[in-house]
């Protein structure tokens, strides 16, 4: 069983930038794939970003969704067991519940129904 907490969410304007967690507990949560997605009011929610498990040398996979590629940047920190999203040029349509979540296996993914574990998620606003 893992356990995911995010944190970092908040109210900032457009062009500003904001830093998320998501620390994670439990059953070796570092050797899971894991990922970020956002879910807006009446919308479905969304890939953002993934990152697989630090399996090599070279390090870990990472993808992003188009609409955030060059503005989020996805790491994690073995170590802290923590999940980050730094998230740059925010624009009003970033704003959504902000989830992270955890895969079973060491790939990240870009659909939700990879993903096992998942945070109560937190919510980002980008005002105008």
């Amino acid at each position: 069983q893992v356990q995911l907490a995010e944190s970092g969410g908040g109210l900032v304007q457009a062009g500003g930038s904001l830093r998320l967690s998501c620390a994670a507990s439990g059953r070796a949560s570092s050797g899971y794939g894991m990922g970020w997605f956002r879910q807006a009011p009446g919308k479905e929610r969304e890939f953002v970003a993934t990152i697989s498990a630090t399996i090599s040398r070279s390090g870990s996979e990472i993808s992003y969704a188009d609409s955030v590629k060059g503005r989020f940047t996805i790491s994690r920190d073995s170590a802290k067991s923590t999940l980050y999203l730094q998230m740059n040029s925010l624009k009003p349509e970033d704003t959504a519940v902000y989830y992270c979540a955890a895969a079973s296996w060491q790939s990240g993914s870009p659909l939700v129904n990879d993903y096992r574990y998942w945070g109560q998620g937190t919510q980002v606003t980008v005002s105008s």
